[in-house]
């Protein structure tokens, strides 16, 4: 064993599963039969073999083995289950010979669970007429897929479950006749069924792979297609969307968008892709928002699914990015795959920023490395600003620890970092570096000192030197700036959001590409990387100066306060991303008491004549987290909303309610993102525009709100409102036909304001209304809310056993719920309850969450006591409050 992982013995190694699925009970107690054959090499004598299962009833299993001219068979002895560490040993009472070819078959039992891992079901409500063979209960009829990274392989079939133990794979599965089943594989042939209104549907052999890739799904399906412009094996591939019966037109834009990313991905890898399909599924019930298993990716349906007619268009920008992404591991994680989980990044690091970058290929005009900078590097900055991030390359001992770590550093920390890499090597340079490296570990494992290796070769760079600070260490860097005529001396120093960085947590020199512009026309400077702590930059007009341009560095910059007014004088000079990155700069230096809200509410008032959507969208997310933090003093609320008022108003007055049919996705994103802010402050017409929508809509008139429209809507009545327009959004959520209508309900739901709203709220999210998936949103909306954030709180803590009930079959929405219904918190009297009130629970699966949130609520907290009087005094000097 390797002494850094807890893995499995390596006295067997697998080549191939024959994996057959049969007996489904449609109904409780959703059982199937099972059987599959493995074929082993066996390395070394053995009496026994281990390998992982997990809530799987093993019926028999035996060996068959050639030593030599010898063939044997062997039946297990005994069958033993570590239930902690998921895993099965089969003992036989003579020792199987070293050999090249063995085969280990076994029959099994498994359940089609409700938790949204392994092999599982989900509910959905039929829009159509429905086939005979779907399985339902009531109203609910049921599709069945499967959903096994991590390490849930285990919970379907008994296997080897472990990422660089890769096999070839043989499936065929048993359904009813007139259902659809699909696998990684095209279908190879159906055979009749001995059981009657059955078939048994057989695919074809798919190619060495990780467990964690390996999927099937039955049920009432159908399909639209498309097919790649470029040719694969002298034919253009199929690309089809697969949705339950009378949803597939919905699937028409990320059909679109597939095919065209499939030849965009295989001409800049340089290599084609390598399976005969791309299936797209979309899935009523998903814990996350999409899996890339080999040649059938599953989907959440709101990241898969858009409606012209009622879809809100900000989740037209959602599908096209989470269909390259996922398409994007096709190449990058399924051909070739990380050694171990340590190295997770190297899959969604990767997958983030090309899938970005397809987008951009797409769609130029939706300037989506200004949304990396606000959505993505500023979900990254937030988490690694706490002493209890991780650094991007994490040791992971156990597999089972690994859920914990699919987070913003994983995914968004390590994306930023490769954007900031591929920056300064150019694109070009470094895809042509990418493409040798998955050349290189074709169908096999490699780690991430190999891309770096292929990185070097193709830049004639030492990538791995620069780089290896920013992969092994935890956090990052601020960049403190101080001025003098004609030249600035900058520092490095760890950022922490709580401010007080001690010396032993700073001694990290980061490789930090500088990206410094100048002078009247904003023209690069030219400088080195910086890559000692302190060092001096001469001959700079000083009367402008930007450091990392286009926010293409990892860091954050500390200008003195003076320079951000002149800034805000001359944000002509500066790009959009240049914009996103002073604003959330200035406001993380003020949290981290490196700064003053006073200072970024004075930088925000410059941006009053701004009319990109993305600035407006980071001006008004960190404004709204100086709202949250200070909600508890009433006179503070009160003057930001004045303030929030008199920066939105002219923009909101300007840019209407209607949208014109040449408006470009940008400026409707703009006019959602202002009406919302502008109503939640009171703005008394949009306030009585949104009522009158409200009440319209209420009323039968569908297309009283534009769907892009709907949130805002829904949330500035629900505040203004009570219970009845409470009300009126239950009934909203139960009769909505739109994809993420429920989705939006359950926001619009979050803005009550009264405790016993709230209460009567979380009664009802938890009483079987809403899917599980959805529990998050529900803890989101409620913990975003100031007014009834406590009753959150003290529900979670009065019903603990029933959520850890309901949410616990899956640790990832445990996790999630918790994490994002406590962290808005600024109060160290609720840290210590929240400490209190887990400290003898078994919170294994959430503690990474509970960390996080423990952690940003103090920050939250000492940011709240320093700033208050300041951010009072300024607000009533500059005529915002009393």
């Amino acid at each position: 064993m390797a002494s850094d992982r807890d893995i499995l013995p390596a006295d067997v190694k697998p080549s191939n599963y024959n994996l057959s699925i049969f007996d489904l009970s449609h109904g409780e107690p959703w059982t199937y039969q099972g059987t599959v054959a493995i074929d082993l090499e066996v390395k070394k004598s053995t009496k026994t073999i281990t390998l992982n299962t997990n809530q799987l009833k093993i019926k028999s299993a035996e060996v068959a083995s050639e030593a030599g001219k010898t063939a044997s068979t062997s039946k297990a002895s005994d069958i033993s289950y570590d239930e902690k560490n998921q895993r099965c040993t089969f003992t036989f009472d003579q020792a199987l010979p070293e050999s090249p070819k063995a085969v280990l078959s076994i029959s099994f039992e498994g359940t089609m669970n409700g938790d949204m891992a392994g092999f599982y079901r989900s509910k959905y409500k039929p829009t159509v007429e429905p086939s005979k063979g779907v399985a339902k209960d009531g109203d609910n009829h049921f599709m069945f897929s499967t959903q096994f990274e991590s390490s849930d392989a285990r919970r379907a079939f008994p296997c080897f479950d472990e990422p660089n133990l890769k096999a070839s794979f043989d499936f065929q599965i048993e359904i009813p006749e007139d259902l659809v089943a699909l696998s990684n594989m095209p279908e190879k042939e159906v055979k009749k069924s001995k059981r009657d209104g059955h078939k048994v549907v057989v695919f074809e052999h798919a190619p060495q792979m990780s467990t964690y890739l390996l999927a099937w799904a039955f049920g009432d399906f159908e399909y639209i297609e498309d097919f790649t412009k470029r040719k694969y094996n002298g034919k253009q591939l199929p690309v089809r969307v697969y949705t339950t019966k009378g949803l597939k037109d919905q699937g028409k834009l990320a059909l679109e968008s597939a095919h065209q990313v499939v030849d965009f991905f295989s001409e800049v890898f340089r290599i084609d892709y390598p399976l005969p399909k791309v299936d797209l599924l979309a899935v009523h019930e998903f814990s996350h928002g999409a899996m890339e298993n080999w040649g059938l990716i599953t989907y959440r349906t709101t990241a898969l699914l858009f409606d012209e007619a009622t879809s809100d268009q900000k989740y037209r920008n959602r599908i096209v990015y989470v269909v390259a992404h996922e398409l994007a591991h096709q190449w990058f994680g399924n051909l070739v795959t990380m050694d171990w989980w340590n190295e997770l990044w190297l899959n969604e690091g990767f997958a983030t920023w090309v899938g970005w970058y397809a987008v951009d290929h797409l769609h130029p005009d939706w300037n989506v490395w200004g949304q990396f900078v606000t959505e993505g590097m500023q979900s990254a900055f937030q988490l690694d600003s706490l002493r209890t991030s991780h650094p991007i390359e994490v040791p992971v001992r156990n597999a089972l620890e690994v859920d914990q770590i699919f987070d913003a550093i994983s995914y968004l920390k390590g994306s930023s970092v490769i954007r900031m890499l591929a920056s300064h090597l150019g694109n070009d340079v470094f895809l042509r570096g990418v493409g040798d490296y998955l050349k290189a570990h074709t169908y096999g494992n490699a780690r991430t000192v190999d891309l770096w290796n292929a990185l070097s070769k193709a830049s004639g760079q030492d990538v791995e030197a620069f780089m290896e600070p920013w992969i092994r260490k935890i956090g990052f860097p601020v960049v403190t700036v101080a001025e003098e005529p004609g030249q600035i001396s900058v520092k490095q120093s760890r950022f922490l959001t709580a401010g007080e960085v001690k010396p032993e947590e700073d001694e990290t020199v980061w490789w930090i590409p500088v990206g410094l512009k100048t002078g009247p026309e904003a023209t690069d400077a030219k400088r080195e990387p910086l890559t000692v702590k302190e060092d001096t930059y001469r001959d700079i007009d000083t009367s402008f100066y930007k450091l990392n341009s286009d926010q293409n560095g990892f860091y954050r910059t500390n200008l003195p306060p003076q320079r951000l007014v002149e800034l805000s004088k001359s944000l002509d000079k500066l790009t959009v991303s240049d914009k996103i990155g002073l604003v959330s700069d200035a406001a993380a230096m003020a949290v981290a008491g490196e700064g003053t809200t006073a200072a970024v509410l004075s930088f925000m008032e410059g941006f009053a004549p701004e009319t990109n959507y993305l600035v407006w969208s980071e001006v008004l997310t960190s404004l709204a987290k100086i709202h949250s933090t200070f909600s508890s003093d009433a006179e503070v609320s009160k003057g930001l909303r004045n303030f929030t008022l008199k920066l939105v108003t002219a923009a909101v007055e300007k840019i209407g309610w209607s949208f014109g049919p040449h408006d470009d996705y940008l400026t409707g994103q703009s006019r959602a993102l202002l009406i919302s802010s502008a109503g939640m402050a009171g703005h008394e017409a949009t306030v009585k525009e949104a009522l009158k929508q409200f009440k319209a809509y209420q009323s039968g008139d569908s297309k009283a709100i534009h769907p892009s429209l709907r949130v805002a809507v829904f949330k500035i009545a629900v505040k203004n409102g009570g219970e009845e327009e409470y009300k009126a959004m239950q009934k909203e959520f139960s009769t909505t036909t739109s994809v993420a209508g429920t989705e939006q309900a359950l926001v619009g739901m979050g803005q009550v304001q009264t405790p016993e709203l709230a209460k009567e709220y979380l009664k009802w999210a938890f009483s079987g209304t809403v899917a599980i998936q959805d529990m998050h949103t529900v803890g989101g909306a409620l913990g975003a809310n100031s007014k009834v954030r406590e009753t959150l709180w003290t529900f979670i803590k009065d019903n603990f056993p029933m959520l850890r009930e309901k949410l616990g079959g899956n640790m990832v929405v445990l996790e999630r719920f918790l994490r994002m219904s406590l962290q808005k918190f600024a109060s160290l009297e609720v840290e210590k309850d929240i400490q209190a009130f887990f400290k003898d629970k078994d919170n294994a699966g959430y503690d990474r969450g509970l960390a996080v949130v423990s952690d940003t609520v103090k920050g939250n907290a000492r940011y709240r006591e320093r700033d208050t009087e300041v951010v009072k005094e300024w607000l009533s000097a500059h005529g915002y409050a009393k």
